[in-house]
């Protein structure tokens, strides 16, 4: 039996891997070889027997394997590992007026134009959730309105589920895509969104299970915003008070986008009984900003 090769074999295994990363584009063999450099130090870091690698390699096969049209697994892998949150962190910098981005999460698809104002609840949840508006202008980072704005707009219903998981709601449901006026000004009408657990049907599930960590999302309504001269922008309302908001398991929430969901009588909604608002200005940098 051999023994297992030292350190000199290692450094020249790398170097030789290392040697052979070529390609004309330099983004790309920097890429390349960073990965290369991490994937072979945490070999040698924790020394996987063959049998663990072969599991691993066999738990991305299944992660690809459970991709869909309206599922991606990949998404989901890199969100519950922190590194969606990462990449969202080393990408997004700007004034500190700016709003703060997050994910886009595993569960964005087209969503039907609406007109501002619209219900966007046309499921079961209509009647069964609480009522709410969502509500605010969409400005520069000095607070100048910015006409013509698309949101691109989704959340899950009050059970926590968005229409690609539930039969019971139509296709597009708790989805929109609205355009400013000249004030900059959105609304719409939906239900509260809830808290829910990630799939964890897959080997993303199985992966949470096996480290001990827990699936919960805190409820949450996203929001793509784009606007002519100004960097697009992808973020989250999250629900003030939600139990999850300490322990998200996308890793996503940041203070500046907990938003309050408070009781409301405003009838400049045409709302019919009670219901929440809650009120979220955006405020997108412009392009070529150096901050």
């Amino acid at each position: 039996m051999t023994a297992n090769p030292g350190s000199d074999r290692l450094d020249a295994l790398l170097a030789q891997v290392l040697g052979s990363v070529g390609g004309a584009d330099p983004r790309v063999r920097e890429l390349v070889g960073g990965l290369v450099a991490h994937l072979h130090a945490f070999v040698r870091e924790t020394r996987p027997t063959e049998a663990e690698w072969l599991r691993a390699v066999d738990f991305l096969v299944r992660v690809g394997q459970t991709c869909t049209e309206t599922r991606n697994e990949f998404i989901l892998l890199s969100d519950m590992l922190g590194v969606t949150s990462a990449v969202d962190e080393v990408n997004h910098t700007g004034p500190p007026t700016m709003t703060p981005s997050s994910v886009e999460g595993p569960f964005h698809s087209p969503a039907p134009p609406r007109p501002m104002g619209a219900w966007i609840a046309e499921g079961p949840e209509r009647h069964r959730g609480e009522p709410a508006v969502v509500h605010g202008r969409v400005t520069d980072c000095d607070g100048n309105p910015l006409a013509g704005a698309v949101l691109d707009v989704w959340q899950s219903n009050d059970t926590g589920l968005y229409d690609s998981q539930d039969a019971e709601q139509p296709d597009g449901n708790l989805r929109a895509l609205l355009t400013t006026g000249d004030d900059g000004a959105y609304w719409f009408r939906t239900v509260k969104p809830s808290s829910y657990p990630v799939p964890t049907d897959g080997p993303v599930g199985e992966l949470l299970r096996a480290i001990g960590r827990h699936p919960m999302r805190p409820a949450h309504v996203h929001i793509k915003v784009q606007a002519a001269g100004h960097r697009p922008l992808t973020t989250h309302i999250f629900v003030a008070g939600d139990p999850y908001l300490g322990s998200d398991a996308a890793f996503a929430v940041k203070d500046a986008l907990v938003t309050d969901f408070l009781p409301s009588a405003d009838a400049r909604f045409g709302m019919d009984g009670p219901f929440l608002a809650a009120e979220f200005d955006i405020r997108l940098v412009e392009e070529g900003d150096p901050r």
